[in-house]
């Protein structure tokens, strides 16, 4: 394979092939395709397909969060994107940070789940020295569970005029980044509709919560082989590792070499990593089939 032939398969998966999305349909079968993209492109890029550069069929001139609000078809990509979490074709996390919103698809959430979800998601999160969590974080949580699905303006409303937008969005923030809250809706008037996920999504989080996280880690790096075609080691550990250490994304990738379900692959230079492609038996000749013999 040469670098030409990969970027061409990439791009083809990815949408950037001139074929963009138009319907929910397509929406969700490119999300069932690769897995998992960001909504946005991000600088510098990081090696997923983007949901913008889906929906416009190229990635050309798109823009990063912090400039997508000024871009039309960021608005229209972010619109269709609304549906599919509503359907719930897919669920909404955080990547990098606030700013890198990742798109999973339905399929495959509990093996993201598994890996940064809590494992009692009904116990509600408790403030302390050692906990992820602050004393509006709680709050907060407390008022989604009751109110949820609830927009952000009416929990400003039920928190107290004592609360400012930028506290609530980093409680929020605490909330979503260990999979507690998801963005179930968007209303113009209204802003971003929050639930708890284990009530919004209870069949994907009861999966999630009976899964190993060496075989969550194991499916998800399968995925992204697939969804990239093929990737170096540093690679595959940038992004997997924001879900838990690069550590044990090696030995999870030396796992499925030896076991064969993974194997290296020469392109250009490079020596990356790829699925192993599935062998097919020839397919037997019978006995007395004609062979192009004259009777």
């Amino acid at each position: 394979m040469t670098e030409l032939e990969l970027h061409e398969l990439r791009r083809e998966k990815w949408r950037l092939n001139g074929k963009p999305i138009r319907t929910i349909e397509e929406a969700r079968a490119f999300l069932e395709v690769v897995g998992f993209c960001l909504l946005y492109p991000t600088r510098p890029p990081a090696l997923v397909p983007t949901f913008l550069g889906a929906w416009c069929g190229t990635d050309v001139n798109l823009p990063t969060p912090q400039k997508a609000f000024s871009d039309p078809r960021a608005q229209e990509a972010t619109d269709m994107m609304v549906r599919v979490l509503r359907e719930q074709y897919a669920y909404e996390a955080t990547l990098f940070d606030e700013g890198s919103k990742l798109l999973v698809a339905a399929s495959l959430f509990p093996y993201y789940y598994a890996l940064v979800g809590e494992r009692n998601p009904k116990q509600a999160p408790r403030p302390g020295g050692r906990s992820p969590y602050s004393e509006l974080a709680s709050d907060t949580y407390a008022a989604i569970q009751r109110g949820g699905p609830i927009s952000k303006h009416k929990l400003l409303e039920t928190l107290g005029k004592g609360v400012s937008t930028s506290a609530l969005d980093k409680s929020l923030s605490e909330l979503w980044a260990k999979l507690r809250i998801t963005r179930v809706d968007y209303k113009q008037s209204e802003g971003a509709f929050w639930d708890v996920l284990y009530r919004w999504a209870p069949d994907a989080v009861r999966e999630g919560i009976e899964l190993s996280v060496g075989e969550a880690l194991s499916a998800l790096l399968s995925k992204y082989l697939d969804c990239v075609v093929a990737a170096d080691q540093q690679e595959i550990e940038i992004f997997l590792g924001n879900f838990v250490p690069r550590s044990r994304v090696r030995e999870a990738v030396n796992a499925l070499l030896a076991a064969r379900e993974l194997e290296f692959v020469r392109v250009g230079s490079r020596t990356l990593v790829q699925i192993t492609p599935v062998k097919t038996d020839p397919v037997p000749v019978q006995r007395g089939a004609r062979q192009g013999r004259n009777f």
